[in-house]
């Protein structure tokens, strides 16, 4: 399997869906992904101030002077963690497998353009939860111009 996103189209909208495997339990990870002092090693712009409850808020500060929030929309440990950051959707789901368990991260969002950065981005935050959930050390990988260039064929080639 692939630690590579893809990009589909949805109700006219982009969505960039990512697939993990783990040698873990569902509750084992679920913890990791919501747990504030993990999400703010693997989740850009995260605070760690986090009311983990439907309708509860994340706060998000870009370092820049721009602070945001984003209202969960869906919590069902340990298989959904859902939320809505401005215009933006972000999916993640948890589903038991033979050997753990498979995380599927989905972000909804309007701007193509925007596709192969992010798909970047989202790579390079992935593999740091990955290397969370392993009891690895965070080390933050300079592959974004190699993981933009990947994405850029892959998902312009159909364009």
């Amino acid at each position: 399997m692939s630690n590579y996103g893809s990009l589909i189209v949805k109700e006219g909208r982009q969505v960039l869906v990512f697939e993990r495997k783990y040698l873990f339990s569902p509750e084992k990870v679920f913890h990791i992904i919501t747990e504030p002092d993990s999400f703010i090693q693997w989740y850009p712009f995260a605070t760690g101030e986090m009311d983990l409850r439907v309708g509860g808020k994340i706060e998000f500060d870009d370092g820049e002077g721009s602070a945001y929030e984003a209202v969960i929309t869906e919590l069902a440990p340990p298989h959904s963690f859902c939320f809505q950051e401005v215009d933006d959707l972000i999916d993640i789901r948890l589903h038991i497998s033979s050997q753990g368990c498979t995380l599927t991260f989905s972000h909804t969002f309007d701007d193509r353009e925007m596709a192969i950065y992010t798909a970047a981005g989202w790579h390079r935050c992935l593999d740091v939860l990955d290397q969370i959930v392993n009891g690895k050390p965070v080390e933050w990988k300079d592959n974004s111009v190699e993981l933009r260039e990947f994405y850029r064929r892959n998902f312009l080639q159909n364009d």
